[in-house]
């Protein structure tokens, strides 16, 4: 496919302030990176953890409303976005489209063509009317910059309250969004108002709505309003009455070829929209808009700076990285709709079960003070909504893939000393996650199966996802336990460290490959399952064996959640025990015998750089003291699976897990997240300097660092010969200075102490 460059007068006036600071990071952003294959990347613009995201759709199956392909028709340009997830779309909202032509049909659509992106910016021509369409955004509100080129056509923008993604046509058909309601009001003759009401989606939420109030900078002439398909002109109220409303403005008497639009997105009411609009963006200054946001993104971006010695591309690829990751969760602070409080709120947590094992991390290393705001979050919406979310979405819990996640987030900020969260509070959040069970619909929220795993030790198979889950609880209650000890809370200390050993009781010890032992399927009664009867057999199998670590139930079988693991095989699951490698070292009989396990995994290719329980294995090397192997193999996945292409990214970016497990892995440490360390690699830069929100910088030096030097062979802490093949997070909180000599043979460095275990 031919990719253009867009190099019209708007894109060269939105790139001037770029151009004048050539070194500032976010001139590295590519919003397209992940826009091609299974990344699922929002290509529009936003701020940093921005309420609205408006973008092109072109592909109302498509999560980020859009697909590449220049031969797809564009719809419009809708307000409220998801970016790099998976599953059935979400939101899709309040869509606008320009058009010159066919002032009768509701349904307007144009190839696009021109298309350019930056942090902060889009834009593309409209090429059935020679339109071109600049959009840039605040928090809660977007800009529109319309250029009608042909100037004897008539000008009229559409605002469409009915339209959004994910629309199937079977009602209640499972991740689909269904319509429930929309109004339209024409307030003025240069102002519109309405609303959006949607339930379902990927997590099978409640109704939620989104508000919108647009105002535009010159007067239009005349309208139609819409109900249904009936198009009445000149009628200023479309009720909701159970069918799409929306609204034509024409311009006739405009000779000017500009035309702007403001637009603000509530999930209150269309006041608050429009206050949204007043507050962000009190000026018909589009460049202006676009340099604050980029701005704001390039404070963010430069906390962490890569030094001059990293290539282009090396840029691209660690800057657009880290920008995916600040994209979500949405900071929607003020537009709660369910309850009345000024404390932080946040929604689209798609999903903890992503996001907990590096991005979270990577935002407490870049804003620590962010991170407090969002676990905080999930505190009120437990006080609120009985739950904490392992997902959330249009102001709604789940769904739940695993493990009640929130869990190891609360752990990783108290032992990264986060300050400003009640964690009392949190611990009682976490207990009902761990001791009452969520009841009806276990994927909505808390621990599903619970009554098993409190019972038996384990997950039986009368639950789905028992795998997993079982794992997953493990750890979780590993977090609880090791926060209630802190807490002086002796009790629930000693119980649940216990049952963090609880993934033991499905170990079964069969081998596979020259591998011993491997998390399998037990029933209610104790004994091993050897084949799981299909719910999907399409008249072809009714069993499917289960007797080895490389079985697949799902979706061949049964459904897609309804399998014994979630989205991944037991060759990548039974390595998953992050508070315990020792533990899990032995059961698999010993240094060499683990190390040839990683060996088989990695070369036999059952392990998967786009599933998140494998985010961490790469690192497990360093148990076996042998950091050396992590690096070569952090390396060698990032050469085949990543790159600065429009399919950079090794499958859905799952709201930025993929991209901050490239940003750690690239700055040469990973976190163990809900611990208080990080895994040391070989970098990818000489140089990263940290800006700690503290004041202090933390500076990690790889001297000698080149294609072929790509082994720590010895390293100094300010000045201090450091020994460890982990760091501790209060190092680097502390301000200091890692110096690691890099040569093109391992060393005894980091071969003494392994990092921390349970056991």
């Amino acid at each position: 496919m031919k990719k253009l460059a867009f190099r019209g007068a708007g894109f060269l006036l939105a790139l001037a302030p770029l151009l004048l600071f050539a070194q500032r990071k976010v001139t590295y952003v590519d919003p397209f990176i992940g826009s091609e294959g299974d990344g699922h990347i929002f290509i529009g613009p936003s701020a940093p953890y921005g309420m609205v995201k408006p973008g092109p759709d072109n592909n109302k199956a498509s999560n980020s409303g859009y697909v590449p392909d220049l031969d797809k028709p564009l719809y419009g340009f809708s307000q409220v976005h998801v970016s790099g997830t998976g599953g059935g779309p979400k939101y899709g909202n309040i869509t606008v489209m320009p058009f010159a032509g066919d002032f009768t049909s509701i349904k307007q659509e144009s190839l696009r063509s021109n298309e350019t992106t930056q942090a902060g910016y889009y834009s593309a021509s409209l090429a059935k009317w020679n339109i071109q369409t600049e959009i840039t955004t605040t928090a809660k509100a977007a800009f529109y910059r319309f250029r009608f080129l042909n100037h004897d056509n008539r000008k009229a923008i559409k605002v469409d309250a009915g339209d959004f993604l994910g629309e199937k046509a079977i009602p209640d058909s499972r991740e689909a969004q269904m319509f429930v309601g929309s109004e339209t009001q024409v307030l003025t003759d240069s102002s519109v108002c309405g609303y959006s009401r949607i339930r379902g989606g990927w997590n099978n939420g409640t109704a939620y709505t989104v508000y919108y109030y647009a105002v535009f900078s010159k007067p239009f002439t005349s309208f139609h309003t819409w109900q249904g398909e009936q198009l009445t002109a000149g009628k200023k109220m479309q009720v909701d009455a159970g069918a799409k409303t929306g609204a034509m403005l024409f311009f006739d008497n405009s000779n000017d070829e500009e035309l702007q639009m403001k637009i603000g997105i509530s999930f209150i009411s269309c006041a608050k929209a429009q206050q949204n609009v007043a507050t962000e963006i009190n000026h018909w200054k589009f460049d202006n808009t676009l340099q604050q946001t980029q701005q704001q993104w390039e404070n963010l971006l430069s906390k962490i700076d890569i030094g001059t010695d990293a290539t282009a591309d090396q840029k691209k690829m660690f800057y657009t990285a880290l920008y995916h990751t600040m994209l979500m969760p949405v900071d929607r602070t003020g537009e709660n709709p369910l309850w009345d409080n000024n404390l932080p709120y946040y929604d689209d947590f798609y999903a903890i079960w992503d996001t907990y094992r590096s991005s979270h991390p990577l935002i407490t290393l870049i804003t620590p003070s962010r991170q407090v705001a969002i676990v905080n979050s999930l505190l009120n919406i437990y006080q609120r909504d009985g739950y904490m979310p392992d997902a959330r979405s249009g102001n709604c819990n789940g769904r739940t893939q695993g493990g009640s996640n929130a869990e190891v987030l609360i752990a990783d900020a108290y032992f990264k000393n986060l300050k400003g969260i009640n964690y009392s509070l949190a611990l009682e959040a976490m207990l009902k996650d761990a001791e009452v069970p969520p009841g009806g619909n276990e994927e909505k929220e808390g621990r599903g199966g619970l009554v098993d795993y409190n019972s038996l030790g384990y997950v039986s198979t009368n639950y789905v996802r028992a795998g997993n889950r079982t794992i997953e609880y493990a750890y979780d209650d590993y977090c609880l336990a090791m926060v209630a000890k802190a807490l002086n809370r002796k009790g629930e200390y000693n119980r649940y460290i216990k049952q963090a050993d609880n993934w033991q009781n499905l170990w079964r010890p069969i081998t596979d490959h020259g591998a011993t032992g491997f998390i399998m399927p037990k029933d209610a009664a104790g004994k091993w399952v050897d084949s799981f009867q299909c719910s999907v057999s399409n008249g072809k199998i009714a069993y499917v064996p289960y007797n080895n670590p490389l079985a697949q139930d799902w979706p061949i079988c049964v459904c897609w959640w309804c399998g014994f693991f979630y989205e991944a095989s037991s060759w990548e699951y039974s390595l998953s025990v992050p508070h315990d490698v020792a533990a899990l070292i032995r059961k698999s009989g010993g240094n060499e015998a683990f190390k040839n396990r990683l060996d088989t995994l990695f070369d036999k290719d059952f392990y998967n750089v786009g599933n998140e329980p494998s985010f961490l294995t790469p690192n497990l090397y360093h148990w076996i003291n042998r950091p050396d192997l992590s690096s070569t193999r952090i390396r060698q996945i990032i050469h085949k699976n990543y790159n600065s292409s429009r399919s950079g990214i090794p499958g859905n970016d799952d709201s930025g897990a993929m991209s901050s497990w490239l940003a750690f892995h690239m700055m040469g440490f990973y976190p163990n997240a809900g611990q208080s360390y990080y895994l040391l690699n070989t970098p990818w830069f000489k140089q990263t300097t940290i800006q700690l929100e503290n004041g202090k910088q933390f500076i990690i030096k790889a001297n000698n660092l080149n294609d072929k030097n790509v082994f720590i062979r010895s390293a100094t802490l300010n000045g201090k010969p450091f020994l460890l093949s982990w760091i501790e997070h209060s190092d680097i909180a502390n301000g200091g200075e890692l110096i690691l000599e890099m040569g093109a043979t391992p060393t005894t460095w980091g071969t003494q102490t392994p990092p921390p275990s349970k056991s």
